[in-house]
């Protein structure tokens, strides 16, 4: 399995949406890096559900349901996306602030390419996240 992290502004589309939908395709992702994050994301891979801009952090995590496919949201090129279906909530919210004072983090993508929308998570730091968030897979 492999861990992944998505941004969302919560102004846009927020995680209450998201579960209140009950999942989503992934799409609108126009960054190529971040694109192929997406093309690399597997079924059943878990993905935490960051809160970008006005918040700025972790507020749950969702699982892959379906692996990339061409984004229907696409004028023109090669762009894909994925389905999520949300897991649960954290108990607590890890922010970015708290994340950047963390000693095992501080080599999280999310800190070191902020403006990614889609990046790797390592195994080490999902947990550690799940940890300070107080919250179990």
């Amino acid at each position: 399995m492999q861990y992944w992290l998505v941004k969302q502004e919560p102004e846009s589309y927020s995680w209450a949406t998201f579960v209140k939908d009950g999942g989503t395709a992934w799409t609108g992702v126009r960054n190529f890096q971040a694109r192929n994050n997406l093309r690399a994301m597997k079924k059943g891979d878990l993905v935490f559900y960051y809160h970008s801009v006005s918040e700025k952090q972790i507020v749950g995590f969702a699982r892959v349901l379906r692996e990339a496919y061409l984004d229907p949201t696409a004028r023109e090129g090669d762009w894909s996306c994925v389905d999520l279906k949300p897991v649960k909530p954290l108990k607590k919210p890890v922010t970015l602030e708290t994340i950047k004072k963390d000693k095992i983090l501080k080599t999280l993508p999310l800190v070191r390419q902020t403006r990614l929308s889609v990046t790797p998570v390592a195994q080490e730091h999902f947990r550690r996240i799940l940890e300070m968030a107080e919250t179990t897979e």
